[in-house]
């Protein structure tokens, strides 16, 4: 009698990564010689995803690819199943011949879910045209609604070992890292700590909608859970003393204390990064997010508790008291759209570091010009912010302390930048400690913000590349005055968007920035997850050769 197989019961976790299965279609006509090259090009194209594409987390992503070439519906089925076997839930197809579509890769498509990202990176070739099948294929998975993306790119058209321009490869791994982030962050979680805030409406937890679009959860708790484990000092004492000597040692009379008093609550705050850090691990959340005002620290109806500034900022940097780690994106004032902005931007570089802000202060270039002259300067007249304008970005929390200094700085030179004055007492009567510093010029990147609309049921994301001005240091001083000195300042000038767009367009009063991001990824990212680009700016052409993708066949 047949029997069920029990599995193992250990409880240990094993996260199920994604794998990037890499094969090939093939036509059985043709000669050994060109079947080789199938191989060697399939295994080539495997090669380069497995050396440059990385999980969200910055670790290597698995890669496979079978020498089986895809002929026919046999084969299909062979490949399929050992797709299956090594968890790959992301596919690229190399073709370098003819291949008929319905024998081959649509035999294989349909043994994985419809959602399966697929890539087809080809040579246009003329020999043995994988170029024509790739068209084929590609307009064959549009006719029933299956996206696919195109690479049609270059090696020669012949030889054994032809190798990849890097544009081509380019193109790829850009795909590669949207198709991984997609289906490595499909049943994660974040856990969001509070309601949302001062009734922000664009900061809302639209459940569903993010659970079917992008399938991630949203693991909502009470503050109060955090205030009492506070209560009752449920954390490493050890630790505390270890965070608090870090924070000390480096920032020295930075750390703004009056007396006894303030250095308990500073305590408080550093307690409360080892508490949810904890409670994050312990629900294998990939990001948070924590409400704060008015409830914890601003309503004096209830006990104020100090800030979370320290807190937030530590998720967002790559590093604390224990060394480099990977950071986890977290959002200040339960700001659910803005954590997941910052996590699929950080997703989509491997883990790099995300900049929280308010979209604060708006200078249009005359204005700069009118505070220039009041100072007794001249500006630099070449400089894109003189130009254009810029936007002071600052907020209370969740700033990363790695955008106090340039990349590839140590934890020595970055934490030179940063101070922690004590927070606002009108705004935050529980005080405690905020986090500021002036972020360094030239740092390049992507600016903007996922929305979501009822109207479509559809997120967005609002975008613009973007660079940080290096502003004179009198005048920076000058700037940062006319907002909130004691937070962190970013000074953000954006590639295509105008002042006056960028003030009336803005989806609401957060925006985010990432570095490393290129738009072509960005749009990869889009496409694979149905959601809507708004990058409308007048001066932005649709289309720019080399820098976005093709959109695909849809």
């Amino acid at each position: 009698m047949t029997q069920a197989i029990a599995l193992s019961d250990a409880t240990t976790q094993q996260r199920n990564t994604p794998a990037i299965g890499v094969f090939v279609a093939g036509d059985p006509r043709i000669d050994a010689n060109s079947r080789q090259r199938c191989r060697n090009i399939c295994q080539m194209v495997a090669d380069v995803l497995a050396e440059r594409v990385k999980l969200p987390d910055g670790s290597p992503v698995r890669v496979v690819w079978s020498p089986v070439l895809v002929d026919g519906e046999p084969q299909a089925d062979i490949v399929a199943k050992q797709f299956q076997d090594a968890g790959v839930k992301v596919l690229v197809c190399t073709p370098d011949t003819w291949a008929f579509p319905q024998l081959s890769v649509i035999s294989l498509l349909q043994q994985f879910p419809a959602n399966t990202p697929i890539n087809f990176t080809c040579g246009n070739s003329g020999p043995k045209p994988g170029v024509v099948f790739a068209h084929a294929i590609n307009g064959a998975l549009a006719q029933y609604g299956r996206l696919s993306h195109l690479n049609v790119g270059t090696w020669p058209d012949t030889g054994l070992h032809p190798p990849m321009t890097a544009g081509t490869a380019q193109a790829l791994v850009d795909w590669a890292f949207a198709a991984v982030t997609t289906q490595a962050l499909k049943g994660r979680r974040v856990v969001v700590f509070g309601h949302d805030s001062m009734g922000m409406e664009t900061a809302l937890a639209h459940v569903i909608p993010t659970r079917r679009q992008f399938g991630i959860e949203i693991t909502r708790l009470d503050m109060k859970l955090l205030a009492d484990m506070l209560n009752k000092k449920a954390y490493n004492a050890d630790e505390l003393k270890a965070l608090r000597a870090f924070v000390d040692g480096h920032l020295g009379q930075r750390l703004e204390l009056r007396d006894a008093v303030d250095s308990a609550r500073f305590d408080q705050s550093l307690a409360l990064y080892l508490i949810t850090r904890d409670l994050l691990r312990d629900l294998d959340a990939v990001g948070g997010g924590f409400m704060s005002q008015l409830e914890w620290g601003s309503d004096r109806r209830g006990i104020p508790l100090p800030v979370a500034d320290a807190m937030e900022s530590f998720f967002n940097s790559t590093f604390d008291h224990n060394g480099r780690k990977a950071p986890t994106p977290f959002a200040t004032e339960a700001d659910v759209q803005g954590l997941l902005t910052m996590l699929f931007m950080s997703a989509l570089t491997a883990g790099a570091p995300p900049l929280f802000m308010d979209f604060r202060k708006v200078w249009e270039p005359w204005e700069l010009e009118q505070l220039a002259a009041q100072l007794g300067m001249t500006l630099p007249a070449d400089e894109l912010w003189v130009q254009k304008g810029l936007v002071d970005g600052d907020n209370s929390g969740s700033a990363s302390l790695d955008w106090a200094a340039k990349p590839g700085a140590s934890i020595d030179e970055i934490m030179a930048g940063v101070s922690m004055p004590r927070a606002d007492e009108f705004y935050f009567p529980g005080l405690g400690n905020s986090v500021t510093f002036v972020s360094p010029g030239g740092l390049d990147g992507i600016a903007g913000r996922l929305t979501y609309s009822s109207l479509s049921g559809l997120f967005s994301l609002s975008w613009d590349e973007a660079t940080t001005a290096e502003v004179p240091a009198k005048l920076a001083k000058a700037l940062i005055q006319v907002t909130t000195a004691e937070w962190p300042h970013t000074f953000v000038a954006p590639k295509y968007a105008t002042m006056g767009e960028y003030k009336h367009y803005p989806p609401a009063n957060h925006f985010h920035m990432i570095q490393g991001l290129t738009p072509a990824r960005l749009e990869y990212w889009m496409d694979l997850n149905n959601v809507l680009s708004q990058a409308n700016w007048a001066a932005r052409p649709p289309f720019i050769e080399g820098v976005d993708r093709p959109i695909p066949l849809w």
